[in-house]
């Protein structure tokens, strides 16, 4: 999060847009990877902010594999996300506007490996048992996420 940390240096902890991308993995089984995040401790999608001259999908990948220890293949753009949902104070004080690109990738590689530093465990649950302590940013993303695949 360089870009992001450098305009703290100028900004402090005043509302940013912050765009950024996200990765739903879903297992051969149909579960998904969720990761218990240390900040605040709560479930949610892998993902982060964009870099400079870097894509949102490049973005993707590359928080994907940072955060879970996997590759992604294919990625599906699912939606693009914004508004007043996707507001976030982080524990420490910093908020954020988020502007996210959500991916769906069921073609990836690798062993699990948190990243120590930003996750708490990483785990696969079944569509119908999701935790209740979902990350507030992430929570409209799996609950639209959910909605549209079981119901087709």
């Amino acid at each position: 999060m360089g870009y992001i940390m450098d305009l703290r240096k100028i900004v402090g902890s005043r509302p940013l847009i912050m765009a950024g991308a996200c990765v739903i993995i879903v297992n051969p089984d149909n579960e998904l990877l969720l990761q218990l995040r240390q900040d605040n401790h709560c479930w949610g999608l892998a993902g982060g902010s964009l870099e400079i001259a870097e894509t949102l999908e490049q973005v993707a990948k590359r928080e994907l594999f940072e955060e879970t220890g996997l590759v992604a293949g294919r990625l599906t753009l699912f939606n693009v996300y914004s508004g007043p949902d996707f507001y976030y104070q982080y524990p420490h004080g910093d908020e954020v506007y988020n502007v996210v690109a959500a991916y769906i990738c069921r073609d990836y590689s690798g062993d699990l490996i948190k990243d120590e530093n930003e996750v708490k465990e990483l785990k696969f649950f079944p569509m119908a048992d999701i935790p209740p302590n979902i990350s507030t940013p992430d929570l409209p993303i799996i609950t639209d996420f959910i909605h549209k695949y079981v119901s087709n």
